[in-house]
């Protein structure tokens, strides 16, 4: 959601040329939908500067072989082949900010390897990311070529940068994929997952903006992950597949992390990547509940007082 609730900016595989996910910006008033993303190469995590002038996204499409890349992943959809899910950590990822209309496009990152999976602070003027820019700024040992080799997201930390792209820093240091960070409403807090080294399992943890107090919230060693704040602060909103390897479902803490989790969904389908509307009455998420089974976007009211009452919040 915009920070005012009148934009919801997604990601979505169309119909073209580009078979890869795109970056659009639909009224949500209206309807009137823009395309943001250049339509070459892949994009993904999208944000929409509090100010509503500019957009964030990662995006591929500097790579010099995107659209070789992009007509041989058509030629294998079109041969009737499937591949299992895996996200691509493409080293050409880089993270850029474009007025809505997709016109003032501007590299932030411009660094090598994975730069991705960004949001803006509540005040617009600092950014989260993830990368894997590590790895490629040293001479890695022969054990963590290896590592590399096998899986890129092993050395995925979490970074922050001031809006216009200066003054990064690093936030964490683990072994294991860092990624999908989200301020607080307040601005003070961070909110992401963190994959165990193995990469089989991941948890909810939070921090303080600066990188300091980090907090497991769940250990349910399976895979957690997509949380996102409640704007009161006091609980946060995840998807895990606790329940079943294939059976993403909703669920929510609290901020500590004192409580047992609450189950929020129970569907067939996968349940994924919950966002709260600017004034917490809302709820958005990505699910396969659809009678085709496709992936869509849905939204629902949100009831603030029960979910406090069921997490013994109140």
């Amino acid at each position: 959601f915009s920070a005012d609730g009148s934009q919801f900016i997604y990601q979505s595989e169309v119909s073209g040329d580009n078979p890869f996910y795109q970056i659009f910006l639909p009224d949500l008033a209206t309807g009137a939908t823009s395309k943001v993303s250049p339509g070459v190469g892949l994009t993904t995590c999208s944000w929409v500067h509090p100010t509503l002038v500019r957009v964030i996204f990662a995006s591929t499409h500097e790579d010099p072989e995107a659209r070789e890349k992009q007509a041989a992943e058509i030629a294998f959809r079109n041969s009737g082949q499937q591949r299992a899910y895996s996200w691509d950590y493409d080293q050409y990822y880089d993270i850029y900010q474009a007025n809505p209309d997709g016109s003032g496009l501007e590299n932030l990152t411009n660094a090598p390897g994975y730069d991705a999976e960004g949001s803006y602070s509540p005040d617009g003027s600092r950014i989260l990311f993830a990368s894997n820019r590590q790895a490629y700024q040293r001479t890695l040992s022969q054990a963590e070529q290896k590592l590399f080799d096998d899986d890129s997201s092993y050395f995925m930390d979490l970074y922050i940068m001031d809006a216009d792209g200066s003054n990064v820093e690093q936030l964490t240091f683990s072994p294991g994929y860092d990624g999908g960070p989200f301020f607080s409403a307040d601005g003070e807090k961070v909110v992401w997952r963190r994959f165990n080294p193995d990469g089989n399992s991941a948890e909810i943890w939070t921090m303080d903006v600066d990188g300091g107090n980090q907090r497991q919230l769940t250990a349910e060693a399976m895979v957690s992950w997509g949380p996102y704040f409640h704007p009161s602060g006091d609980y946060i909103i995840y998807s895990s597949n606790v329940l079943g390897h294939a059976n993403f479902e909703l669920f929510m803490i609290d901020v500590e992390g004192l409580k047992e989790p609450v189950r929020v969904t129970n569907t067939e389908g996968t349940d994924i990547l919950p966002v709260f509307s600017p004034d917490g009455s809302q709820l958005a998420w990505s699910t396969t509940r659809t009678p085709d089974g496709s992936s869509q976007i849905y939204m629902a009211e949100w009831n603030d007082q029960l979910a406090r009452e069921l997490l013994g919040l109140d």
